[in-house]
């Protein structure tokens, strides 16, 4: 995404749209006689200011120069009429269905899910289980046939104990006995985790129905969860291309020896470790969660781990060969950081019927929807088994204009609820009696349109979702301006690519590098002795069976094509050719043989392309914006910019 839009979306992302202003608001500017209110600026650079990492955006007059830009670009925008594009309608209206489910909910069951949710999560159950399997849409006599079994199973189980009675009558198609190993919530589905839970260790649920059949769970052990580990680690991959470099099995198992030797894991891992984004901070990774990794190996020995201060073996991965530190233990995550994820998850599962018959409830108090079913007795009399073979249809004389419920301000009538019944039809339902399908089906009908209701009110009921709903529309319609304005015409102006580039090549160039090869060690003495070796011409192959012995590794090489910002190199090393002397770097020495100065070189259009279009694609903006800043005028109050400044002085 281009580094422009970000400041798109982080302006209309926290502008809140005012719709209705008062005549003596001072108006800080205006564009094209269109006024732009002190307090919406205000509030937008207040909110923003934390977030600013470009210390000039936080003067006054700098800030004003991006938000005027933005209100022109806005003005073109309109101008335009991109805010009739039918993509850009479809846009917006997709973003407001997926914004108003998390307005749509009841925020009270929701937060006492979530809180058992994060319970769960904090501990592990260890438990077996044995299913009789049966449909959710079974008929009364099958369901009582698979109730009556587990009810026998759970009985032998009680007195002949669990293990045996699971093993005998697993038949892996309609009888499952199975191990389940330790698990945590969000694991199983809903009603078997809650069974889990609440089951003591040792005994035996009583069944329990989920969607699969009857359960019932042998709860063997719980405990606190394993949490979250932080870790360093060393990384060291195979180099095919490198005809010097080791094997990695060779440099791992070296680099073992040494922090046996009591080497520091940090500066060993900042010299040798092929992690790049952690070589730097000493091999230090994020912290890590069970089950987060998809390396098992990995986390299997990150868990394995008791002290801090623990290294493992070497051990390889998919990635290459890993020897990993211990640098933190903590439990689960705080309630506050895990509770957002958590409330996606809780809406995702199983638990998200509880939260919509609250809902239901909730929404049937606001629009005073009576619980009442009035029109049920008519709609049993002209229900027929046609239903079940989805040939049903309502009759010729079908009372379409009875009304049959009201949800605020809109009337349904009877017809709306026969199509209803029509359309659903498709869906295979359980033949049974005709009151308990249509009521049913009254229910599923009175809960759609509910939420259908409150979702096409919700900007004139909610002014939280009506912000929103004004921020992304704004920030839609600038990103479809500067796809077709400028970042789509860069991309494809051949011409004016070319002719930036010839007229900025000095910011297209390839720094001077070297070839070189950098001797590694805890003690100096050893790096004088090789730069003797070096220095007669000693390959390095022999240079490391004469120095190191295989019980200690007295020094470690890197061969590289290096600039100045490498790794292995020590802070402003001089590039000349030759071996260097001795330098402090890393908390040890190193030492530096370099085979030759590679000066810097051009990069053609081709290698730079990438850089080349996002530096036009700003250039062509910067344009852009004058010339939008002649045809639109803008007017700025320099009296009430003053005290704007006097402010955010305070």
């Amino acid at each position: 995404m281009k580094l422009n839009f970000f400041f798109i979306l982080f302006l209309t992302l926290s502008v809140l749209n005012v719709d209705a202003q008062s005549n003596n608001e001072d108006i800080l500017f205006s564009v094209q006689g269109e006024p732009v209110y002190t307090s919406e600026f205000l509030r937008v650079y207040n909110k923003n200011l934390d977030l600013v990492q470009d210390e000039s955006q936080k003067d006054v007059d700098e800030y004003l120069k991006l938000f005027t830009s933005y209100k022109l670009k806005l003005k073109e925008a309109k101008a335009l009429d991109l805010h009739k594009k039918t993509s850009y309608l479809r846009e917006l209206s997709n973003y407001k269905k997926q914004l108003a489910k998390s307005f749509i909910t009841d925020t009270k069951v929701t937060d006492a899910l979530v809180k058992e949710a994060y319970d769960r999560l904090s501990h592990d159950v260890k438990a077996n289980h044995i299913l009789i399997k049966v449909s959710e849409n079974a008929s009364p006599e099958d369901t009582l046939v698979a109730f009556n079994s587990i009810m026998k199973l759970r009985n032998r189980a009680l007195n002949e104990g669990f293990e045996k009675v699971r093993a005998e009558v697993h038949n892996g198609q309609t009888v499952y006995g199975e191990k389940l190993g330790y698990f945590t919530g969000f694991k199983m589905v809903y009603k078997f985790e809650t069974a889990a839970f609440n089951t003591n260790v040792g005994d035996i649920s009583q069944p329990f129905r989920t969607r699969f059949g009857y359960h019932i769970v042998n709860v063997l052990d719980k405990r606190k969860s394993r949490g979250e580990r932080t870790v360093a680690h060393i990384m060291v991959v195979n180099k095919e291309k490198d005809s010097l470099a080791e094997k990695p099995e060779i440099r791992i198992q070296e680099l073992y020896k040494k922090l046996n030797q009591g080497e520091d894991f940090e500066s060993l891992a900042k010299q040798f470790s092929d992690d790049k984004n952690s070589a730097q901070k000493g091999g230090m990774l994020s912290p890590i969660s069970s089950g987060q990794l998809s390396v098992q190996e990995f986390e299997d020995v990150v868990f394995n781990l008791d002290n801090i201060g623990d290294i493992s073996e070497p051990f390889k991965t998919n990635y290459g060969w890993h020897i990993v530190k211990l640098y933190g233990k903590k439990l689960v995550p705080d309630f506050e950081i895990m509770k957002p994820e958590l409330v996606e998850k809780v809406k995702r599962d199983d638990r998200s019927k509880l939260i919509d018959e609250a809902l239901v409830d909730k929404l049937k108090k606001r629009y005073n929807v009576d619980n009442e079913f009035s029109g049920i007795d008519y709609f049993i009399s002209i229900f027929n088994d046609d239903y079940f073979k989805k040939t049903w249809k309502l009759p010729a004389d079908f009372k379409e204009n009875e009304p049959l419920v009201k949800i605020g301000k809109k009337q349904f009538s009877y017809k709306d609820f026969g199509d209803y019944l029509q359309k659903t039809q498709r869906n295979r339902t359980q033949k049974g009696p005709y009151k308990s399908i249509i009521s049913r089906k009254y229910e599923s009908f009175l809960k759609d349109n509910l939420i259908q209701y409150q979702e096409n009110n919700l900007e004139e009921e909610n002014e939280e979702f009506a912000h929103i709903v004004g921020e992304y529309r704004d920030g839609l319609l600038l990103f479809e301006l500067m796809e077709t304005t400028i970042w789509n015409t860069a991309k494809t102006d051949s011409i004016g690519i070319q002719d930036y580039y010839n007229n900025h090549k000095n910011n297209y160039v390839l720094p001077e590098r070297i070839d070189a090869v950098v001797a590694s060690s805890t003690k100096q003495k050893t790096l004088k002795k090789v730069s003797k070796l070096l220095t007669d011409g000693m390959a390095l192959d022999q240079i490391k069976s004469l120095v190191n012995s295989n019980n200690e590794i007295e020094v470690i090489f890197t061969s590289d094509i290096m600039d100045g910002k490498h790794q292995a190199l020590p802070t402003n090393f001089n590039f000349e050719k030759g071996i260097s002397k001795i330098y402090k770097h890393n908390n040890a020495f190193v030492l530096v043989q370099v085979k030759e100065v590679l000066p810097q070189t051009q990069k053609t259009l081709e290698a730079a392309k990438g850089t080349v279009i996002s530096d036009y694609q700003t250039y062509k903006e910067k344009n852009w914006i004058k010339e939008l800043g002649e045809k639109y005028k803008i007017v700025i109050n320099q009296e009430v910019l003053t005290n704007v400044k006097s402010q955010l002085k305070k």
